[in-house]
């Protein structure tokens, strides 16, 4: 797969779980606002596939949000029925995230294609 590409879909990925799941507002094309600290967030400054700090935020939020977090190896990680691995605990973090973000805007769609119709 060509780099670029990958980046950015590494890069939607990232951004739908700080929209999605951390609850961030974009603010501009390259940095969130997170009201809750009430600050700026550089996408340089959240970095879960790479920092395992950025990517335990997220598990304090899925923990907060009613999800069981389970570590099952080295590099695969659940959220109850999310389960991912990645090349990192990080990443695999981050990849069990998404799925839950991925599953969630199906689940929004087939709502809403079950009121359209």
């Amino acid at each position: 797969m060509d780099k670029r590409l990958k980046r950015g879909m590494n890069d939607m990925k990232i951004d739908a779980i700080a929209r999605r799941i951390l609850g961030w507002k974009l603010n501009r094309w390259d940095r969130w606002y997170d009201y809750e600290q009430g600050k700026f967030i550089h996408e340089s400054e959240f970095q879960p596939e790479q920092n395992i700090d950025h990517a335990m935020l997220i598990v304090d939020r899925l923990e907060g949000l009613g999800f069981t977090y389970e570590i099952k190896g080295l590099s695969k990680v659940c959220f109850n029925e999310f389960c991912a691995t990645g090349e990192s605990l990080a990443q695999a973090i981050t990849n069990a995230a998404y799925e839950i973000v991925e599953r969630d805007s199906v689940m929004d769609s087939t709502r809403l294609w079950q009121k359209l119709c």
